[in-house]
Protein backbone atom coordinates (compact mmCIF):
# COMPACT_ATOMS: atom_id res chain seq x y z
CA UNK A 1 0.00 0.00 0.00
CA UNK A 2 1.09 3.37 -0.53
CA UNK A 3 0.73 6.21 2.07
CA UNK A 4 1.73 9.95 0.90
CA UNK A 5 1.14 13.20 2.46
CA UNK A 6 2.47 16.73 3.18
CA UNK A 7 2.23 19.50 5.54
CA UNK A 8 4.05 22.87 6.57
CA UNK A 9 6.33 23.65 9.05
CA UNK A 10 6.86 27.22 10.26
CA UNK A 11 10.85 26.86 10.57
CA UNK A 12 13.29 27.07 7.46
CA UNK A 13 14.08 23.75 5.74
CA UNK A 14 18.17 24.10 6.89
CA UNK A 15 15.88 23.53 10.16
CA UNK A 16 13.45 21.45 9.87
CA UNK A 17 16.35 19.21 7.60
CA UNK A 18 18.93 18.92 11.37
CA UNK A 19 15.77 18.29 13.50
CA UNK A 20 14.35 15.29 11.17
CA UNK A 21 17.53 13.81 10.78
CA UNK A 22 18.10 13.81 14.65
CA UNK A 23 16.78 10.32 15.81
CA UNK A 24 16.13 11.04 19.08
CA UNK A 25 13.89 13.43 17.78
CA UNK A 26 12.03 11.31 15.66
CA UNK A 27 11.93 8.55 18.55
CA UNK A 28 9.39 11.44 20.35
CA UNK A 29 7.71 12.03 17.08
CA UNK A 30 7.05 8.58 15.81
CA UNK A 31 3.79 6.61 17.25
CA UNK A 32 4.19 4.19 19.55
CA UNK A 33 7.98 4.37 18.86
CA UNK A 34 9.65 3.09 22.00
CA UNK A 35 13.10 2.98 21.26
CA UNK A 36 15.42 4.16 18.13
CA UNK A 37 19.61 3.63 18.40
CA UNK A 38 22.18 4.47 16.14
CA UNK A 39 24.15 1.61 15.07
CA UNK A 40 26.10 2.51 12.26
CA UNK A 41 26.21 6.42 10.08
CA UNK A 42 23.27 5.23 7.96
CA UNK A 43 21.79 2.52 10.03
CA UNK A 44 18.80 2.49 13.27
CA UNK A 45 17.58 -0.52 15.17
CA UNK A 46 13.58 0.56 16.51
CA UNK A 47 11.30 -0.55 18.39
CA UNK A 48 7.53 0.26 17.73
CA UNK A 49 4.23 -0.75 18.93
CA UNK A 50 0.92 -0.69 17.01
CA UNK A 51 -2.31 -1.31 17.39
CA UNK A 52 -4.68 -1.98 14.86
CA UNK A 53 -8.55 -3.62 15.12
CA UNK A 54 -7.96 -4.67 18.72
CA UNK A 55 -4.76 -6.64 17.89
CA UNK A 56 -1.16 -4.93 19.37
CA UNK A 57 2.09 -5.56 17.83
CA UNK A 58 5.67 -4.44 18.77
CA UNK A 59 8.18 -4.65 15.63
CA UNK A 60 12.16 -4.78 15.76
CA UNK A 61 12.64 -2.75 12.96
CA UNK A 62 16.09 -1.92 11.08
CA UNK A 63 15.84 1.47 8.92
CA UNK A 64 18.62 2.41 6.64
CA UNK A 65 19.31 5.66 4.98
CA UNK A 66 20.34 4.66 1.67
CA UNK A 67 20.71 8.64 -0.05
CA UNK A 68 20.82 12.12 1.57
CA UNK A 69 20.73 15.00 -0.36
CA UNK A 70 20.66 18.07 2.41
CA UNK A 71 18.51 19.80 3.26
CA UNK A 72 16.04 18.45 0.76
CA UNK A 73 15.76 14.63 0.82
CA UNK A 74 16.37 11.66 2.91
CA UNK A 75 15.31 7.92 1.23
CA UNK A 76 15.39 5.41 3.35
CA UNK A 77 13.95 1.42 3.99
CA UNK A 78 12.24 -0.24 6.95
CA UNK A 79 12.09 -3.71 7.74
CA UNK A 80 11.04 -6.04 10.40
CA UNK A 81 9.03 -7.80 12.32
CA UNK A 82 7.36 -8.79 15.70
CA UNK A 83 9.03 -10.35 18.09
CA UNK A 84 6.71 -13.43 17.84
CA UNK A 85 7.36 -13.40 13.51
CA UNK A 86 3.42 -13.00 13.11
CA UNK A 87 3.93 -10.19 11.27
CA UNK A 88 6.41 -8.61 8.37
CA UNK A 89 6.89 -5.34 7.88
CA UNK A 90 8.62 -3.61 5.12
CA UNK A 91 8.88 -0.23 4.08
CA UNK A 92 10.46 1.78 1.36
CA UNK A 93 10.50 5.46 1.89
CA UNK A 94 11.10 9.42 0.56
CA UNK A 95 10.85 12.32 2.35
CA UNK A 96 11.72 15.35 0.94
CA UNK A 97 11.67 18.92 1.93
CA UNK A 98 10.43 21.96 -0.09
CA UNK A 99 11.25 26.20 0.74
CA UNK A 100 7.86 27.52 0.67
CA UNK A 101 9.31 30.96 1.72
CA UNK A 102 12.70 31.72 3.95
CA UNK A 103 10.65 30.52 7.28
CA UNK A 104 7.87 27.92 5.97
CA UNK A 105 8.94 24.50 5.17
CA UNK A 106 6.89 22.07 3.39
CA UNK A 107 7.59 17.81 4.48
CA UNK A 108 6.37 15.84 1.91
CA UNK A 109 6.60 11.99 2.88
CA UNK A 110 5.47 8.65 0.58
CA UNK A 111 6.26 5.06 1.85
CA UNK A 112 5.45 1.78 0.00
CA UNK A 113 4.52 -0.12 2.48
CA UNK A 114 3.74 -4.18 3.05
CA UNK A 115 2.96 -6.01 5.94
CA UNK A 116 2.40 -9.63 6.29
CA UNK A 117 0.75 -11.89 8.55
CA UNK A 118 -1.46 -11.29 11.32
CA UNK A 119 -1.55 -7.96 10.58
CA UNK A 120 -1.72 -8.31 6.76
CA UNK A 121 -4.72 -10.27 6.86
CA UNK A 122 -6.88 -7.34 7.92
CA UNK A 123 -8.47 -5.24 5.17
CA UNK A 124 -6.52 -2.66 3.20
CA UNK A 125 -8.85 -0.12 4.17
CA UNK A 126 -8.22 -0.71 7.92
CA UNK A 127 -4.50 -0.42 7.25
CA UNK A 128 -4.38 2.37 5.36
CA UNK A 129 -6.49 4.44 7.88
CA UNK A 130 -4.31 2.99 10.71
CA UNK A 131 -1.01 3.92 9.02
CA UNK A 132 -2.03 7.45 7.81
CA UNK A 133 -3.55 8.37 11.03
CA UNK A 134 -0.05 7.53 12.29
CA UNK A 135 1.06 10.52 10.04
CA UNK A 136 -0.66 12.61 11.01
CA UNK A 137 0.29 12.07 14.47
CA UNK A 138 3.49 12.30 13.60
CA UNK A 139 3.15 15.57 11.58
CA UNK A 140 1.15 16.73 14.32
CA UNK A 141 4.41 16.35 17.19
CA UNK A 142 7.16 17.27 14.21
CA UNK A 143 5.39 20.35 13.93
CA UNK A 144 5.31 21.11 17.85
CA UNK A 145 7.94 20.46 18.54
CA UNK A 146 10.18 22.51 15.99
CA UNK A 147 7.85 26.01 15.91
CA UNK A 148 7.64 25.97 20.27
CA UNK A 149 10.53 23.63 21.44
CA UNK A 150 13.37 23.63 19.71
CA UNK A 151 16.26 25.72 19.61
CA UNK A 152 18.62 25.49 17.14
CA UNK A 153 20.81 22.47 16.80
CA UNK A 154 24.80 22.79 15.88
CA UNK A 155 26.02 22.35 12.38
CA UNK A 156 27.05 18.37 11.49
CA UNK A 157 30.47 17.97 13.06
CA UNK A 158 29.38 19.47 16.60
CA UNK A 159 28.21 18.02 19.44
CA UNK A 160 24.97 17.01 19.48
CA UNK A 161 23.99 16.65 22.84
CA UNK A 162 21.77 13.54 23.18
CA UNK A 163 17.69 14.14 24.11
CA UNK A 164 15.67 11.96 26.23
CA UNK A 165 12.68 10.76 24.77
CA UNK A 166 10.72 11.05 27.95
CA UNK A 167 11.19 14.79 27.75
CA UNK A 168 8.86 15.39 24.77
CA UNK A 169 6.10 12.52 25.45
CA UNK A 170 3.66 14.50 27.51
CA UNK A 171 4.00 17.62 25.91
CA UNK A 172 2.93 15.40 22.32
CA UNK A 173 0.32 13.43 23.99
CA UNK A 174 -3.17 15.21 24.17
CA UNK A 175 -1.33 17.77 21.60
CA UNK A 176 -3.79 18.73 18.88
CA UNK A 177 -3.47 17.28 15.32
CA UNK A 178 -3.72 18.14 11.72
CA UNK A 179 -8.05 17.21 11.20
CA UNK A 180 -8.51 18.51 14.56
CA UNK A 181 -8.24 15.58 16.03
CA UNK A 182 -6.37 14.78 19.75
CA UNK A 183 -3.81 12.24 20.79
Amino acid sequence: MRIEGNFDIAASRDTVYRHITDPGLMARCVPGCESIEQVSPTGYLARVSISVGGIKARFNLVVEVTREQPPELVLSQTRGEEGSRASVLAADNELSLVEVDPLTTRVSYASEVSVTGRLGKFALGVMKKKVEAMGREFAGRLREFIQTQALPLPLQGDAVPPVPVEAAAPAAQGATLPDGVRS
